[in-house]
């Protein structure tokens, strides 16, 4: 019976963090991929307000079954801090998508794991092994790789994915900072709801009735967008904000790999080379720290 205990506990510290935020990378990516099909005659604006609005709507069977006890925030000012920061990463990201191939943006976003795990251990006072260290370096070079070709001209979609980089990276460390107060779906639920107000005036003022073929899309980017951070919360309350990160390269490989099949937007030989190392950074980090688990498992 003890050992049953002890190995549940071993699979929701380890593997459920590398499961949860796998299943993350993809509801980004998927995403993104229902931006594209809709801006090209809607404004980001619109695909940011239905995104939050739908998110919330699939979130309303949870908030009936959780009642008042699931709505309650311990942290409000930071509640409320996050949505207004994840507003401006969505209207960022969303136009990100749409000027340079899906592989790219999401390679872009990897500077966040490098930035917030040096946060985490500033602000959160988290100790990062030295596994960890080496799995975003390699992770990193990894990157490199990948954007070498197209850092020779620095455009503006780059650029906007760095400003949405910076803006998720302190909402990374205020969402780490929430799970220790607030359920993991009231932070998604929350995320969605604070930044409908926000998105409604920008969106009426670019609004464009959307069409019958429209609307499918946009109810997926408000699904994905809630798994995303449904899968998001539930990573980082199990496992340490620096170890979460080292894995968040995943999002590369699922990205390059469904922009081909969706796109045919067929990636550079250093996009897969760059991936492959990006791939084996986070199987060392999560074999690393299963076999650490196991270890004190054992003391």
């Amino acid at each position: 019976m003890k050992w049953a205990k002890k190995r549940k506990l071993f699979i929701s510290t380890t593997t459920k963090a590398t499961l949860w935020i796998t299943l993350a990378g993809v509801g980004f990516t998927l995403t993104m991929i229902g931006v594209r099909k809709v801006t090209p005659e809607l404004h980001v604006f619109e695909a940011v307000f239905f995104r939050c609005l739908f998110g919330v709507i699939f979130m309303l069977p949870w908030v009936i079954k959780a009642g008042a006890t699931g709505l309650n925030t311990q942290k409000p000012f930071l509640t409320i801090t996050r949505g207004t920061l994840a507003y401006f990463v969505s209207c960022l990201y969303f136009v990100s998508a749409t000027m340079i191939p899906l592989a790219d943006m999401v390679s872009i976003t990897f500077t966040r794991p490098i930035f917030g795990t040096i946060a985490a251990i500033i602000v959160l006072h988290e100790v990062s092994y030295g596994r960890r260290w080496i799995a975003l370096f390699i992770g990193f070079i990894g990157m490199l790789i990948i954007i070498r070709p197209g850092f020779e001209a620095l455009n503006l979609g780059i650029l906007l994915a760095l400003g949405g980089v910076a803006f998720q990276t302190a909402n990374t460390i205020i969402m780490k900072f929430l799970t220790k107060y607030d359920q993991p779906d009231t932070i998604a639920f929350y995320h969605s709801l604070i930044m409908i107000p926000i998105s409604i005036m920008p969106a009426f003022i670019v609004w464009v009735p959307p069409t019958l073929e429209q609307w499918p899309w946009l109810i997926g980017i408000g699904l994905t967008g809630m798994m995303t951070q449904r899968a998001q919360s539930r990573a980082f309350a199990v496992a340490d904000a620096s170890f979460v990160l080292a894995l968040s390269f995943l999002r590369l490989p699922i990205a390059a790999i469904i922009g081909l099949y969706v796109f045919n937007e067929v990636s550079e030989s250093w996009v897969w080379v760059g991936a492959t190392i990006i791939c084996a950074s986070s199987t060392y980090i999560a074999n690393k720290e299963a076999a650490a688990a196991r270890q004190r498992d054992h003391v």
